[in-house]
């Protein structure tokens, strides 16, 4: 049976999209406070490249400091079982920025990057522009050839994977018109995205809010660190990973194909940084406390203006990474430390500080979550919803399961596709393309490492039969756009 597809532009338009008129009130306004709203928040969205959900200090890592990403989780919201749908870096971006899954969008990997966005899938910056934020990204965008078309008040951006460090290089426009590529000489590429921040939120706008997203490079592969961080961590052991020499027995549980991947810490051509744990951890590391450092640069010029409690600030990733875990570097796989990644919102007037929730929420819910947050209602197809209600009152049944669906093979680390199901307890993968398929089920309470594979064990026939009942059930309910997904 063929599956749904995606509604065009008219039917986005019929279910929703907003225009002046579908401006909302603050949750908890008073009917009497209708004729005069209050000011709409400035919204600020720092997106990490592939850091870990346990790459925070507030998450307690033994090594690495971020007191400025900690700042946003003591002062606000802290979700401690977020996930990405598709952990890669591109359909990753786009999924933030539509609140829609990669089959629904088209966006399933990095390849066709010049491809861009289907114009009839609407930004949630598209959506607040109209309801009158300006709106700039700067920094990492990597979203099928970065988005430019769209109608940006400022943008600063590039699309390759990790820039150059040194000399990076980056497009400029205003109002929707961006200009060619420019290189710049002994810049760290973060420091100088911050700068263009920094510059852009002093311009003179009146009284309209914005929107800017600080979407970092760093930590990503090769690692390069900035000057100042250049002996970080000189004489501090690494830990190696408990499943680091599963390699070496033969990775037991694990599917054939994923012994073939060729994302294994040193022994890959491609990826020289990748040739030993610690160095590839320390850099890894060393990237983010540059990134934890302009995070404070953007939290000092907001106080400075007085306008911190007027702007809410959202801190997420693209995707999570691997540090060694079965010898592996990179992400894609639907294993945790791949997959999760940290979330937290800092808005003190709807959010109390220091709440933490344990409710599994996703990439799809940050566009409906920062719609919310400026008062626009979300067109009626996004497929994730806002966190905003979990700030003040824990649900338990906020979200049962999800999919998981990962695309991109042939690739240069020979990832296998699959998709996957997970659960509060439990984890599905399918190896779909592999001969013969091949599976992988975990119990996680029992086993959050996923070293013990209870796929086809007589004792867990049940629960193996519903979880692949709930995955076909759960492709169905997913709209396929037309054209996007072939066998």
């Amino acid at each position: 049976m063929k599956e749904p597809c995606m509604p065009n532009r008219r039917e986005f338009v019929q279910g929703g999209l907003a225009t002046a008129a579908s401006m909302l009130a603050p949750i908890g306004a008073k009917a009497a406070d209708a004729a005069a709203p209050a000011k709409k928040p400035n919204l600020v969205f720092f997106l990490g490249e592939g850091q870990r959900a346990d790459a925070l200090s507030i998450a307690g890592h033994p090594i690495l400091k971020t007191p400025h990403h900690d700042r946003i989780g003591k002062e606000g919201v802290r979700f401690q079982n977020a996930f990405c749908t598709n952990a890669l870096c591109a359909p990753a971006r786009a999924t933030a920025l539509t609140g829609l899954y990669s089959r629904s969008t088209g966006a399933l990997s990095n390849q066709h990057g010049d491809v861009p966005l289907p114009a009839d899938v609407p930004l949630f910056t598209d959506l607040l522009r109209e309801a009158g934020y300006e709106i700039a990204i700067v920094g990492k965008v990597h979203i099928r050839n970065g988005v430019e078309e769209r109608n940006w008040d400022y943008y600063f951006g590039h699309n390759d994977p990790g820039n150059d460090y040194a000399n990076p290089y980056f497009k400029e426009g205003r109002k929707g018109q961006v200009g060619p590529v420019q290189r710049f000489s002994n810049v760290y590429p973060d420091d100088l995205a911050t700068d263009r921040a920094l510059a852009w939120l002093d311009e003179d706008r009146g009284d309209k809010p914005f929107c800017l997203l600080v979407w970092f490079v760093a930590p990503h592969e090769p690692f390069f660190r900035p000057r100042r961080h250049l002996d970080l961590y000189n004489g501090i052991p690494i830990p190696k990973p408990a499943t680091f020499d599963d390699d070496l027995k033969g990775y037991p549980g694990k599917p054939k194909s994923f012994g073939e991947g060729h994302n294994k810490i040193g022994t890959t051509n491609s990826h020289v940084a990748c040739g030993s744990l610690e160095g590839m951890t320390k850099d890894y590391y060393a990237g983010l406390v540059a990134v934890d450092e302009n995070i404070g640069r953007i939290f000092n010029y907001l106080e400075k203006k007085k306008i911190l409690d007027d702007t809410a600030i959202v801190h997420s990733s693209d995707h999570g990474y691997f540090l060694g875990e079965w010898r592996l570097f990179d992400k894609r796989l639907m294993h945790e430390p791949s997959i999760r990644v940290p979330l937290q919102i800092r808005y003190p007037k709807r959010i109390p500080a220091g709440t933490l929730r344990d409710e599994m929420v996703l990439d799809l819910d940050l566009a409906p979550t920062f719609l919310d947050l400026a008062g626009v209602t979300p067109p009626a197809n996004l497929q994730g919803k806002s966190l905003l209600p979990l700030a003040k009152q824990a649900d338990p049944h906020f979200r049962d399961e999800w999919l998981y669906e990962y695309f991109e093979f042939p690739n240069p680390e020979n990832v296998a596709v699959h998709r996957g199901i997970r659960t509060k307890r439990h984890k599905l993968i399918h190896y779909y393309k592999d001969q013969p398929e091949a599976f992988e089920l975990y119990d996680l309470e029992k086993d959050p490492g996923e070293t013990q594979n209870l796929y086809g064990r007589a004792e867990h026939a049940g629960i193996q039969q519903e979880l692949i009942n709930r995955l076909s059930a759960l492709q169905k309910r997913i709209p396929v756009r037309e054209g996007v997904l072939q066998g």
